[in-house]
């Protein structure tokens, strides 16, 4: 399938899968992953896939689908993991109704590293991601910091938790600024945003049948900033991915 979901920072990915781990084991599934973009012609039914989920958890290492990460500190309360994570870019001008949208340059997908540490304890957990384009394909960077608290009972778990992302100047204007040439091409005015901050939502769960078989769901709603809404690619306020599926663990 050509269209590829963008999976934002992988936050509510990674959160929902890891979450129905036990270290050291493998896990298999299907899942359906959704999203509404704030590009400018593009249908939400566009951005509807099936995606399969391969996923090993250990002491040391994790691989999840389209991540994968080194853990450098892992004892229970504190976890710091290098990662490298799969970035696509879903905004491809032969895939947009919109004329105009369609005579501009194709975004392209990336290969994003950093890190991410989680510091757990009774009042809740504390999230820190940062991570940049290795390919330097947008030579941008990323950070983010969340609050999470969850419930959970003998065979469910549910996580809320709200954040605030940032993006850098070269970020945010790879995916949504317009150069000049682009300008000219399409009649869209040229834009060249600064760095933005983007406050979201987030909710993820899991039940869990049986010593094998979980379901998991997960989302995630971002509050776009003035930086990408004054985009002329852009006519939404707000983003939002949601994940569902079921997996076999062993």
């Amino acid at each position: 399938m050509s269209k590829i979901i963008k999976l934002t920072t992988l936050a509510v990915a990674l959160g929902a899968l890891s979450s129905a781990a036990v270290a050291g084991t493998w896990s298999l599934g299907a899942s359906v992953l959704a999203q509404s973009t704030p590009y400018k012609g593009i249908k939400s039914s566009d951005y509807v896939m099936p995606v399969p989920i391969i996923n090993y958890d250990s002491e040391n290492f994790y691989f999840h689908t389209l991540a994968a990460g080194y853990y450098l500190w892992n004892d229970g309360v504190d976890q710091l993991s290098l990662d490298a994570y799969y970035y696509p870019q879903f905004f491809k001008p032969k895939e947009n109704d919109d004329r105009d949208m369609r005579e501009l340059d194709r975004r392209r997908d990336t290969v994003m590293g950093g890190f991410t540490y989680k510091h757990k304890a009774d009042w809740g957990t504390l999230r820190f991601i940062g991570s940049g384009d290795v390919l330097g394909i947008s030579n941008g960077l990323r950070a983010e910091a969340a609050y999470l608290y969850g419930f959970s009972g003998d065979k469910w778990s549910l996580t809320p938790g709200v954040g605030i992302k940032w993006d850098s100047e070269n970020q945010t204007s790879y995916e949504y600024g317009i150069s000049s040439k682009e300008s000219r091409n399409s009649g869209l005015d040229r834009y060249k945003p600064g760095s933005s901050w983007t406050p979201f939502l987030e909710l993820s769960g899991n039940y869990r049948f049986d010593e094998n078989w979980t379901a998991f769901a997960a989302g995630r709603v971002d509050r776009l900033s003035n930086e990408v809404k004054d985009s002329p690619m852009v006519n939404k306020s707000v983003s939002a991915i949601m994940w569902t599926g079921i997996m076999y663990t062993f």
